[in-house]
């Protein structure tokens, strides 16, 4: 110690003897100071360093890795997203994860789901799609716990049923799609609906929704409410929801009502498609409705009055009115009068003078006539019109120009079994009975007199205008040889006749026009027969006797076997 002090005293005689070795001990001294002070620095910031780390570690501490944690956007790198939670070192997240880069930007703050708190370069692991996959199961849970609606998109149709999207992927089974589903399914796919969650199992990742159940719940409370709120005869609006043969069903919000077909139009209408189609928007009056059934009956028609009502007045009886085919059947046609009201022209009320198969040889849909009213049954609501009461009947004529035994000439326009029309003038026709084409009366079609088309001469008969009907004979063009018949012809005499006809009991003979004789098979040989063909043939001429004449009968008897006897007897 005392040396130690001897050395200082000697030290310090040499820094009075030398000043310059006082500075350089000085700046010594200086330099000492500084890098005390550097370390001093150096281990003050390896402190708050420690400090750092440790409150990195405090704040980490209470967060786990598989957690959602909160951060901030800080850069948008490339395809990167880099962002702060607060840790040593930040995260990064592909800009993918965040869908569009427009919809995010530097300094919003996001949910990002902690997968590790450091990877090999020494970054914390973030994940964007995990945070909102983990966020959106636990809406869901939420959504199933709470019994709550949940909005999804149906993405794409599988096996018995939908994948939706709802956060997570949901199954929408094809019972749960609609409350009656009908036409094709796919219609839904890419539509946003309303959902229930019936079964959950977050586990296996398994969610079954129904929008069915959604429907039936509106329904019901919109079904008590209408039916709070409806009257009958008031005004509601509603959309086609269904068509059918008998009417249509109208989809008042949360019930359906029945528009039937008869209620649809005052006019006629033969189906319900004619007026309407599934969805139009229609105001329809409530008829009737009963709460107990939850029945509502509907009517479109009702909005406007019944044309019926005023029909008698608008259409008397006589007056003539321009209307338009709507429709053709068998026995006529309706043509429309107004909106509501239609008429039927029948088949007999078209022409005077034509003959008509169907009314469509005068007629077709759309067309525009002029018709005459001919009654009215309001009741009924039916009008019976005419079109050939438009013009004057020609039938009235005809009594005048062609009255009794008049002498006419015509073509054979048809024949029938029973005679043949003669047409006289257009439209107007005459018929020739068969009885009346020969004063023999063994006619046994009219063929056998007239053909088809050839022009004949014929006698007007009679004539009734009422009746339409033109009686004509061709017999009578010639007197009736029968009122002389017993004078030009007596017992026993001979004639000379034509084979015209055979039966199984004999043969006719013609003797003169319109005059005919039959020789019975027992007159025809003296030897037995079993048909006339043994000893005549059709055309055959012969010569016969006489055996009787009636006048009153229209009858003449022969006899071959006599002239066969006599001959043998000469």
């Amino acid at each position: 110690m005392e040396e130690l002090k001897k050395t200082k005293e000697k030290e310090d005689e040499e820094m009075e003897k030398n000043p310059e070795l006082l500075e350089n001990v000085k700046l010594e001294g200086e330099e000492e100071k500084e890098i005390s002070q550097d370390l001093e620095a150096d281990e003050e910031e390896e402190e708050t360093a420690e400090d750092m780390e440790s409150l990195y570690a405090q704040s980490f501490q209470n967060i786990a890795e598989g957690e959602v944690v909160k951060g901030t956007i800080i850069e948008i790198r490339g395809t990167d997203v880099v962002i702060d939670v607060g840790f040593k070192s930040e995260g990064v997240v592909p800009l993918r994860e965040f869908g569009n880069r427009s919809q995010i930007k530097v300094g919003d703050e996001v949910s990002v789901l902690l997968e590790a708190t450091e990877d090999q370069e020494g970054r914390i692991v973030l994940s964007k799609w995990k945070a909102d996959r983990l966020k959106n199961w636990e809406n869901v849970k939420a959504a199933f716990e709470e019994e709550k609606i949940i909005e999804g998109t149906i993405v794409q149709q599988i096996k018995g049923g939908f994948n939706v999207n709802i956060g997570v992927e949901a199954f929408l089974p094809t019972s749960q799609v609609a409350v009656r589903p009908t036409g094709d399914l796919r219609r839904f796919l890419g539509q946003k609906l309303p959902f229930k969650i019936i079964k959950m199992n977050k586990r296996r990742r398994n969610v079954v929704i129904s929008h069915r159940i959604v429907r039936e719940e509106e329904d019901k409370k919109n079904r008590i409410k209408l039916l709070e709120e409806v009257e009958k005869g008031q005004l509601r609006r509603g959309k086609v929801k269904n068509i059918t043969d008998f009417g249509a069903f109208i989809d008042l919000g949360g019930m359906d009502g029945l528009l039937h077909i008869t209620d649809i139009s005052w006019g006629r209408v033969s189906h319900p498609s004619e007026v309407l189609a599934v969805g139009d928007e229609v105001e329809v009056v409530i008829l009737n409705f009963d709460k107990e059934k939850q029945r509502i009956s509907l009517g479109l028609k009702q909005k406007t009055p019944n044309p019926w009502m005023k029909a008698e007045e608008k259409y008397p009886v006589g007056s003539k009115v321009k209307a338009r085919v709507v429709n053709i059947t068998s026995y006529g046609a309706f043509v429309q009068l107004e909106e509501g009201m239609e008429g039927l022209v029948h088949i007999s009320e078209m022409s005077w003078t034509r003959h008509l198969n169907h009314p469509s040889e005068m007629l077709a849909i759309g067309d525009i006539i002029e018709v005459v009213v001919l009654s009215i049954d309001k009741e009924k609501q039916k009008i019976s019109l005419g079109m050939k009461q438009v013009e004057a009947n020609p039938w009235l004529q005809v009594e005048k120009k062609y009255p009794a035994e008049t002498k006419i000439e015509g073509r054979i326009r048809n024949i029938t079994d029973y005679g043949a029309f003669i047409e006289l003038e257009e439209g107007i026709d005459g018929l020739i009975h068969v009885s009346d084409m020969s004063w023999s009366g063994r006619v046994g079609h009219p063929s056998e007199i007239v053909k088809k088309g050839e022009t004949v001469e014929a006698v007007v008969l009679a004539v009734d205008p009422k009746s339409k009907k033109i009686s004509l004979g061709i017999k009578q063009l010639t007197p009736d040889p029968w009122l002389t018949i017993e004078e030009r012809y007596k017992p026993g005499q001979s004639v000379k006749g034509k084979v015209t006809k055979l039966t199984n009991f004999g043969a006719f003979l013609e003797l003169e026009k319109g005059v005919e004789g039959l020789a019975h098979l027992s007159e025809l040989s003296e030897d037995s027969i079993s048909k006339p063909e043994e000893v005549v043939s059709l055309g055959q001429e012969v010569i016969a006797k006489v055996m009787r004449v009636s006048a009153e009968e229209r009858r003449i008897g022969l006899s071959l076997k006599d002239v066969e006897v006599e001959e043998e007897e000469a």
